[in-house]
């Protein structure tokens, strides 16, 4: 299994399922899944231990891509379409230079 950056957020304990359950973020080259994780473990589950289990749940649904998850990729930005920077004095001066146009 490939180690990848992970975030957790929100890691709550349900006491009426009696589990940990957190929104936890792979990080990856093409972008970033989001995964609606949750163990069972009792109340006195050491912090470590649960973020550990919930980590091992994100990448193994992560691996397999399997269950329900949001995707979000990075995209680069397009070029743009050829046209020019705006140069406020250049615009200026040309429009200093037209004829017949002259404010009163």
């Amino acid at each position: 299994m490939q180690t990848r950056p992970v975030q957790m957020t929100d890691v709550i304990y349900n006491a009426a399922e009696q589990c940990f359950e957190a929104l936890v973020t792979v990080h990856d080259i093409d972008g970033s899944c989001k995964y609606a994780c949750s163990i069972n473990a009792p109340i006195t589950t050491s912090f470590a231990d649960a973020a550990s289990g919930l980590r091992k749940q994100a990448e193994r649904r992560h691996a397999t891509r399997s269950g329900m998850f949001s995707e979000l990729q990075f995209q680069s930005t397009p070029p743009r379409g050829g046209r020019q920077r705006f140069d406020p004095k250049t615009w200026l001066a040309h429009i200093a230079s037209l004829s017949g146009l002259r404010a009163a």
